[in-house]
Parts: structure tokens; sequence; C-alpha cells
């Protein structure tokens, strides 16, 4: 009995690690988030959802010499519209929910993974006004991209990728090869992540832009008499992310073209204007120009009332406007990236 349980294990033990090398053989084979891919080869197709984890092969693949980074008010910024416009060849690199650490992670990638980056896009969230922004736990996401993606990747790294999500990923992977998938995600990073245009309904989307009020709208004028802030709180005021947006943006060499962007987000995602949190958010923005001016970098203002953003018609949501928005927003950031003027009905504050 005991020699048949030793025989019995044995097998088993033989079976279990076979089973791990065949599994690891075929994640590691097809290389789902193109670890193996460095500048002039193909990125793997985008079959994952998460952006995070399928990016920075993009960035790897030297096949971009621009990028559109920032969170999901940037993702339906079309890298074939600014790419068509502008002499530059766009990936939107735009993360949902992604953080100031992350994005910055993101910004370091690019930089340091091609050799002469053209312009960048970045579009930066109230996240980055946070006082607590830097704070370890606002660092990642539930879903954190692991610190080797960001750096080159060792053999040591490899190991790591035998876990049931890269064996989902991989199968989704080997579904797309024989044709029986389409990729999740445009080989260039881009996504129209919101529903179908025809499906939109204004009640539906105004019940999520005024969520915190139960559906109903909230007065969004300016306050009649703007709030009072003691010095001592003013003096106070620190937005600690924005240290990280000054080191990516001045390391970026000196002919690369950066644009800082305050996506329309609808009002009511914004402080009520004259209110303390407004000042402060203003307060914010008046650093984000300075630290434009000190790296010559221009700043395009949306975040503000304008026909865009006091308009329920334009989101799904506060902070995700419709395709429409999207496609005027784009054309005038390549207008504003080539040293135009951005349209006449004042969306757009520019500052160079």
């Amino acid at each position: 009995m005991a020699k048949a349980w030793v025989t019995w294990s044995r097998w088993f033990l033989l079976a279990a690690v076979g089973t791990a090398c065949l599994l690891f053989a075929f994640v590691a084979g097809l290389d789902p988030f193109g670890l193996r891919v460095g500048a002039g080869q193909v990125a793997r197709p985008i079959m994952d959802i998460n952006q995070r984890f399928m990016y920075p092969q993009l960035v790897r693949s030297g096949r971009f010499d621009a990028a559109v980074l920032g969170t999901s008010t940037m993702r339906l910024v079309d890298p074939q519209l600014l790419s068509s416009g502008l002499d530059a060849r766009f990936a939107n690199l735009a993360m949902n929910a992604a953080t100031p650490w992350e994005q910055s992670g993101m910004a370091r990638l690019f930089r340091e993974h091609v050799s002469a980056p053209k312009r960048v896009v970045w579009g930066l969230d109230t996240t980055w006004c946070e006082a607590d922004a830097t704070d370890p736990a606002k660092r990642l996401t539930p879903r954190p991209v692991p610190d080797w993606f960001w750096r080159e990747v060792s053999p040591l790294d490899w190991p790591r990728l035998l876990n049931l999500t890269n064996l989902e990923i991989a199968g989704r992977l080997m579904a797309y090869r024989l044709g029986w998938s389409r990729e999740r995600i445009r080989g260039d990073g881009y996504e129209v992540f919101t529903p179908p245009e025809a499906s939109y309904d204004l009640g539906r989307a105004r019940w999520h832009i005024y969520a915190g009020s139960g559906g109903r709208p909230i007065d969004t004028s300016p306050l009649t008499t703007p709030e009072i802030v003691p010095e001592a709180e003013r003096a106070g005021w620190r937005f600690p992310a924005l240290v990280w947006l000054e080191e990516e943006v001045s390391a970026f060499p000196k002919q690369t073209q950066v644009l800082l962007v305050l996506p329309p987000a609808h009002l009511a995602n914004y402080p009520r204007q004259g209110s303390v949190a407004w000042q402060r958010y203003a307060a914010c923005k008046a650093e984000i120009r300075a630290l434009a001016r000190r790296h010559g970098a221009t700043v395009a203002d949306y975040a503000h009332a304008s026909p865009i953003t006091a308009q329920d018609t334009n989101y799904w949501d506060p902070l995700h406007f419709r395709l429409p928005v999207a496609g005027r927003f784009g054309e005038e950031l390549v207008a504003i990236m080539k040293g135009g003027e951005p349209l006449a009905d004042g969306a757009a504050r520019v500052t160079r």
C-alpha cells in the first residue's frame, strides 16, 4: 500500500509539473502582453480590455513617436485624427482611472523607448490637484500594473506570467490567431468604450450626471458672492502630484511638443464657481500654467463653464462626453498644436 501511494504521488507530481510547463510554454510562446516586443517589432493584438497591461508593448515597439496620455477622459481622442493632422504617429495610451503615478510611469516609459518623441498630449483630470494624490494608497488602482512592465523585462520575470488571467488572455490571442475572435482594442490603443450613439437616452444620462442629487439637475451657476478663503488656508494649499508632472515634462527633449489638456468633464463634476473648492482648483490650474511656461509647453483648459461642459446632451455621465464632442475636441487639439487659435465659443482657453 505504501509503495503504491509513493508511486501515485510521483506520477501526480510529474503530471502537475508537466502540465505547468505546458501552460507556461503556451503563455510564453504566445506572449500576449508583448514582453518580447522591442523596437522595430510588431506589438501583439490587444486582447485584454485593461489598457494598463497591454499598452507598454505599444511603446516598446517603437512604432509610435507621439502619444496621448491621461485617463478615460482622453480615451475618445482618436490617434488617427491627430496623426493625420500633425506630423507624427500617435498612440492613445490613456488608461481608465489612471492615477497620476501611473500616468507618470507611462510618460517615462514612452520617453525612454522613443528616441525622438515628437508630440505629447497629456490630459490632466482634477485628481492631479488632490492634496493626497501622492499618498502610497493612491498610487495604484485595484488592478495595478506590475512594476516590471515599466522596465526592461528579464528572464526572472517570465515565471510571473503563469496565472489564470494570463492564461485567459493567451487563449484569447490564440482565438484571434485562428480567426475566431477580433482584437479588443485597435492597434494604436484607441477604443470607443462608450455605448452606441443610437442608444443615447438623455434621461438616463442625467441620472448618471447628477447621481449625487438623485438624478435631479443641480445649480452650477457661479456663486453670487464668492466664498471667503482665509489667507492662512490659501497659503497651505499644496498640489504634490504636480511635482511628478514637472519632472516628466521637463525630461522630454526640447524639441518635443507638449500639450497639457484639462479635459471637458461635465460642469457638475467641478466645484461650483466661487466656492472654496473652486478657488483651490483655480490655484492648481494656475500652477499648471506656470509649470508649462517654465518648460515651453502649451495648456488647453476646457475645465470650466462652456457650451461643451454646460450641456447635458453632450455627456453619458459626469466625465465622459459623446463621440461628436470627441471629434470636435480632437480637431481643436490639432489646431492648437499647429499654433492656431481654438474655436470662438470659448470652450478652450489656451496658454502658450
